[in-house]
């Protein structure tokens, strides 16, 4: 019997694969489709509204608001996979490391983790960027060091949870290295997990290279960046309101579609949760 509200809830889970995937592919291969060049000024055409020419309109420069959209993905998301890719190396790394070996490495590391975590991860971003300077090479270093803590917590508590499996204690009795335990019967069980809490992650980054970039701190204009785009258009509110709105809704959206898809990833991942839901 199909539970009820499963198709629902599978269509959700469907939109947002299919939004993810388009921010994704947005950020690889954007520069492919543009249909203009987002950085080009052409102020005899500023604030025109949306025309075939300009689907979206311009802006107060003249630039094309779609092009620089599409330009802002790759800024914007490209940047969050980046620091999701250096996040997921440390978490792993010292994670795996504390957890695997214990003892006062362990001690020594976990303490290290709760410095960085008794900061609110904006907070210390911002800590981070006033000290390293604006621009995006250092918004990518002050969210890694705000978040590797967090995964690295995270993959030490599944290390100290996966070291008690049978198998796990077979290879250790049998003489395997430490490293060939990791590698080859406790990671593959990390990996799941992280997989899903990162795809939620997703847009927990975007918001904050957006919110940086917003404020000035991140990328700098005329760079296309959701977060920029709407620190540009702020002055136009009133007259022109759909120049905060497009990039406001593209960050929503993207925020959106990777919570979902996250969400969905965690519960098939986590069968306990499901059943806690009566799904």
């Amino acid at each position: 019997m199909t539970p009820a509200g499963a198709p629902a809830r599978s269509r959700s889970v469907a939109i947002a694969g299919l939004l993810a995937a388009g921010f994704v592919l947005l950020a690889l291969l954007g520069s492919l489709v543009v249909p203009h060049d987002p950085l080009a000024v052409d102020l005899a055409h500023r604030f025109e509204a949306p025309t075939l020419a300009h689907l979206l309109g311009t802006d107060h420069l003249g630039r094309d608001i779609l092009s620089r959209l599409i330009a802002g993905a790759r800024t914007t998301l490209g940047s969050v996979l980046v620091v999701l890719a250096l996040v997921l190396a440390l978490g792993l790394s010292v994670g795996g490391l504390s957890g695997m070996l214990g003892g006062r490495i362990d001690a020594v590391l976990m303490r290290l983790c709760d410095v960085f975590l008794t900061v609110p991860t904006f907070v210390l971003a911002l800590f981070m960027i006033g000290a390293l300077g604006t621009g995006l090479v250092n918004v990518v270093a002050a969210i890694v060091l705000s978040h590797w803590a967090w995964y690295a917590r995270i993959v030490r508590g599944l290390v100290l949870e996966l070291k008690t499996r049978d198998y796990v204690l077979a290879a250790r009795i049998a003489g395997a290295p430490r490293l060939a335990i990791f590698v080859e019967h406790v990671l593959p069980g990390v990996v799941p997990p992280l997989a899903a809490l990162a795809t939620l992650d997703i847009g927990h980054m975007a918001l904050h290279v957006a919110g940086l970039s917003f404020l000035g701190l991140g990328v700098q204009p005329p760079t296309p960046e959701w977060g920029v785009m709407i620190n540009d258009a702020r002055a136009f509110f009133w007259t022109r309101p759909l120049l905060v709105i497009w990039p406001g809704l593209a960050i929503a959206l993207a925020v959106l579609a990777f919570n979902r898809l996250g969400d969905a990833l965690r519960d098939r991942l986590d069968p306990t949760l499901v059943a806690g839901r009566g799904l």
